[in-house]
């Protein structure tokens, strides 16, 4: 069956499978880069579960009911669709295509939808660049659920973008039956899903190492319930002269570039906050997708390395950087913040103002952050032997004695802190990595809203 724009049907009119095939194509003389995406939205038009949100980067929903089949039969993409097995939330399917880069729809020398049920095209909706003006992206057409399932040949444009695209679908409908109108005022869910995704994209073309990195993250925040927790990061790197051969290897820059990925699926402005301890504590700014490639190496030029090792200076300056209302001082009453702050603090050994360290511990436990130590090298307890084999590499004489005391530290409002060691930042696999940077903080982000730190 052809379908015109704007024309409707029953999709048990076209087919009684419920087991289908959509795919799209689309045609432009300058070949440009077209992104062609599902949207599972609910019965308020709201992509409330962005889990069916199927493109480029996320193939499949959980239960397979919707998947990312790639080009096949004269489509650029086509779409596995099974209605039976899609959750009762999900009452419509949006098929879209983005235009990626310079240029617009109206230049669309011609494109389709169909629809195939067991091999057999049952429908096929036609358009080209003259439907259309200035818009970047246009709703092809939808399967939907209104009494039954049923089918629309939209072909209506945004000129917005994905960006509009995803804001659209925080809508609320303006007709029961309307297959393209909704309110241009989204829910605050929208706006987030649309920076993740536009990071994402730009990750894809600019920093693909980055987004790698922020899959494996993912995958971790998955196992810990954190899928879709948001928070803000912080990474605080010791500058003492010990970490010298660090430095010089990389692999400070290397295990930055690791918590910057964190950091966006924490957060999705792309950055995370860099403070620096040696004898003193300093503040850097902010290490983002845009300028993290040598940013280690530049900071320590404005930043030489420091004799001494002051943890408690650190946390201070931290603890006032985001709740600069309290200047780091003394704490007997919680403070509440919609976005926690999870601190990545990496240390290569023992510091020189313990008891100034323990009071700023008890103190930022009534503030939304927590603090993930990370101590490099080998433990005190293998530093005689390391001695007798001849291994004189820096790493040799740590001793994590006090930040094993910080992990279990007695008398604070809630346990806002957690430790772990390796014998080098790439001594362990990534995966392994995230998972140990997830140990204790899900625990305490379940439980520091019921304590009055999260709103």
């Amino acid at each position: 069956m052809q379908f015109a724009r704007g024309q409707k049907s029953k999709l048990e009119a076209l087919t009684p499978a419920t087991d289908l095939t959509v795919g799209l194509g689309v045609e432009a003389p300058a070949s440009p880069v077209f992104d062609i995406s599902c949207f599972g939205v609910d019965e308020n038009n709201q992509l409330t579960d962005d889990r069916y949100f199927v493109f480029y980067n996320q193939k499949e929903s959980p239960e397979g009911a919707l998947a990312l089949l790639g080009p096949q039969d004269g489509d650029r993409e086509a779409f596995r669709v099974d209605l039976a097995r899609l959750p009762s939330t999900i009452r419509k399917l949006v098929f879209t295509i983005t235009l990626d880069g310079p240029g617009t729809m109206s230049q669309v020398s011609r494109g389709h939808l169909r629809i195939t049920a067991g091999g057999t095209e049952v429908a096929r909706f036609g358009f080209a660049g003259s439907d259309f003006g200035q818009e970047k992206a246009i709703i092809a057409g939808e399967i939907y659920h209104k009494d039954v399932w049923r089918f629309a040949a939209v072909g209506q444009g945004f000129n917005g973008g994905l960006s509009a695209l995803l804001e659209h679908f925080g809508g609320e409908e303006v007709e029961e039956d309307s297959s393209a109108q909704a309110t241009a005022t989204p829910p605050p869910a929208a706006p987030d899903l649309s920076k993740r995704v536009l990071l994402d994209k730009k990750l894809e073309r600019e920093a693909p190492q980055l987004l790698s990195l922020a899959k494996k993250a993912q995958v971790s925040l998955e196992k810990a319930n954190l899928a879709d927790h948001r928070a803000k990061v912080a990474l605080c790197l010791d500058i003492s002269g010990s970490m010298s051969s660090l430095y010089r290897s990389g692999k400070i820059q290397r295990f930055a570039e690791k918590v910057l990925a964190l950091g966006t699926r924490f957060d999705d402005d792309g950055s995370i906050d860099i403070f620096l301890f040696g004898r003193d504590a300093h503040v850097v700014g902010e290490m983002t997708v845009d300028n993290f490639a040598g940013f280690v190496g530049q900071t320590l030029g404005r930043y030489p390395l420091e004799a001494g090792t002051h943890y408690g200076k650190a946390i201070r300056e931290i603890r006032a950087f985001y709740f600069p209302d309290g200047r780091g001082k003394e704490r007997r009453s919680a403070v509440a913040s919609e976005l926690p702050v999870y601190v990545m603090f990496l240390t290569d050994g023992q510091t020189h103002d313990e008891e100034t360290t323990r009071q700023q511990l008890v103190w930022a436990a009534y503030e939304p952050i927590f603090w993930q130590f990370m101590g490099i090298g080998k433990s005190s307890k293998d530093a005689g032997a390391r001695k007798r084999r001849g291994f004189f590499s820096g790493l040799f004489s740590s001793d994590f004695t006090f930040l094993e005391q910080l992990d279990v530290l007695e008398g604070r409002y809630v346990d806002n802190a957690s430790f772990f060691s390796v014998e080098d930042p790439e001594s362990v696999r990534d995966d392994e990595l995230y998972d140990l940077l997830m140990g204790e903080y899900p625990s305490w982000a379940r439980g520091a809203p019921s304590r009055g730190l999260i709103r």
